[in-house]
Order: C-alpha cells, then structure tokens, then sequence
C-alpha cells in the first residue's frame, strides 16, 4: 500500500484469519477518496474499528506463536529423552558384540561337540537358550528406542517447522498493522478537532469525565478495578500490556494479574474464560466484549461504566460500557 490520498481514506481492509495465525488484508474494491467532510469521518471511522479487529489477530497471533514454539520446545526435550534412552543401551550392545555371541546355532553344536555327558549338554543348552532369549531382548530394546527417538526428532523438527512458519507469518502481521496504523493516525490528523472527537466517540465511546465505580463482588475483581482505573490517561499503543501504554486486552490483563489471575493478550481469548454474564448481570470486574468476532474488551466497573483502551490518540479512559458493538460478557473471578 502507498501513501497516497485513495489509500488513505480507502482502508476498508477485508481481515480474515486463516490457519496456523496469518492474517491477510485485501484492499476494498471501488473505494475513492471522499468528497465531502462528512464522508471523510465515515471513513476513518471505519478505519478505527477495523484497525483494533487487525490489532487484536495481532495479539492473538502472538498467543498462538508463542504456544507452538512451546509445543516445539516440549518435542524437542521429548527427542532428546528418546536418545538418551538410545544412548543407554549402547554399553549393553557392545558387551553383546564383544562376547562374540552370534547365534544359538553354532553354540549348540559347539555345546553337543564338547559335553562330557548327557546333563551337561542339557544344562548347557539350557544357559544358551538363557543368553539367546538376553540377547533378543537387548537387541529389542534397542530397536524399540531407537524407532521412538526417530519418531521424537521428526516430531520434533516438524513442530519446530510450523513455530518458525508462525514467526513468520506474525512478523508479516505486525508490520501491516504498524503500515495501518501509520495510515489511521495521518487520516485522522487530517479531520477537524471536532471531527476527530466524533469519530473516537463512535469508535472508543463518549470519553465520561468522572469515574463511579461501583463496590465489586470479589477482592480479585476489585483490585482488578482499581488497577485499571489507576491507568488512565495512559497511551494506547498496540500490542502494549503496560505499565505505561496499553492496547484493550493487555490493559485487562494488566489489571487482573495484579489480582492474581491470569488472562492471554486476547480479548478473543479472553471471551472464552469464566463465565458468561447477562447484561442486566454485569458487576465491577466483569470483562466486556465488543464486535463479531470478538476484538475489543473492556472491565466494567458499574453504573453503567467500563474503562478500556481502544484506539490511537486516545488514552485508557472510562466510558459508557453501551458503546457500539457490545456482543456480551464474562465473569473471571468466583
């Protein structure tokens, strides 16, 4: 994408999550630069929201990076126990090979050539039949454990594969979202002050000027508040999890690890946790959802308030949790 007027007051991007976490943008079709101011704000307040939806596939691509290079790791340790175990049994194959043993066939004709009597070759053969049936086994073992560490280093390179494919992908991810970002903060720059406020309104919802936070239910909920609300003011800045700049889901799970819980920098993995809570249910703490999919999430805070981190240019700020785009919410403390 270029720098040009079109493609600055074009961002209809098309976003779509495929397999592994690459994200893919495609351009709008028949899209032009507007030709009133009213067209303009329309458009970059369309390019806001669907800048936290690629904000957020960024955060959850990150998630899913990190989660195979952990199962790439996991199958690397697996490999390396399976030679180990390989590497154990090699004095056992060695002694084997140095005893000269090579079968019960000669032995046993050697036995009958060389026996004094009738008892002696039966007690021979059966010590022989004894060392054959050891030597199968350390050669079975041997065989066993080397097809497992065979199996552990394909497993292995094949998970270490698909997380370098994934870093791949999310570095391609992260610098469309850095392309988009820089676009959406010069479209905006380009409205009016007036016009730049209705269009945070819309996207991030009327700033409110005080906070009324209600009594939360739990401790954990309440300490996850109070750290929230502590942030305001801090920048949005993407991909951010504090402790001085935050995007959505990394300010919620800022705030909730202070209370001990933990959450993935995600809001829509956060919208699979706990439980799920009607709205006229809501209480201080509970995680808000917005847009289909999820890619936006605040905490309630009661009275009809959340605060929340949602775009460039403005900052952690409480607003009315009855913003556009409100799909549901969810109860992560008990």
């Amino acid at each position: 994408m270029n720098r040009s007027t079109v493609r600055g007051w074009s961002r209809g991007a098309a976003l779509a999550l495929t397999a592994g976490v690459l994200v893919v943008l495609a351009p709008a079709t028949g899209s032009a630069a507007p030709t009133t101011t009213d067209a303009a704000r329309q458009a970059v307040t369309k390019a806001g929201e669907q800048l936290q939806v690629l904000a957020e596939q960024v955060n959850q691509g990150t998630e899913a990076a990190a989660e195979q290079q952990a199962a790439a790791d996991a199958a690397g340790a697996d490999a390396a126990e399976a030679q180990i175990a390989v590497d154990a049994l090699a004095p056992q194959l060695r002694a084997l090979a140095l005893s000269g043993y090579t079968g019960s066939t000669r032995a046993r004709i050697a036995a009958f050539l060389t026996s004094g009597s009738a008892d002696d070759l039966v007690d021979t053969m059966s010590t022989l039949d004894q060392l054959a049936a050891h030597a199968d086994g350390i050669v079975a073992q041997v065989a066993a454990a080397r097809d497992a560490a065979r199996q552990a280093q394909a497993t292995a390179a094949a998970a270490q594969a698909q997380a370098e494919a994934s870093v791949a992908d999310l570095e391609a991810q992260q610098k469309t979202l850095e392309r988009e970002m820089a676009g959406y903060e010069a479209d905006l720059a380009r409205l009016s002050a007036a016009d730049q406020v209705r269009v945070q309104n819309v996207v991030a919802g009327p700033q409110l000027t005080t906070a009324d936070p209600a009594p939360a239910p739990t401790a954990a909920a309440g300490e996850a508040v109070r750290t929230a609300l502590a942030q305001l003011g801090d920048r949005y800045v993407a991909g951010a999890s504090g402790p001085d700049a935050f995007d959505c889901s990394g300010l919620t799970m800022y705030a909730y690890a202070a209370a001990g819980v933990t959450l993935p920098h995600s809001s829509r993995a956060q919208s699979t946790m706990g439980t799920a809570v009607a709205r006229a249910d809501l209480q201080p703490g509970d995680l808000v959802f917005f847009y289909t999919p999820v890619s936006h999430v605040g905490i309630y805070i009661g009275n009809g308030q959340m605060v929340h981190a949602s775009v460039p240019g403005r900052p952690v700020a409480v607003t009315s949790v009855d913003k556009g785009g409100y799909v549901g919410a969810r109860r992560v403390t008990g």
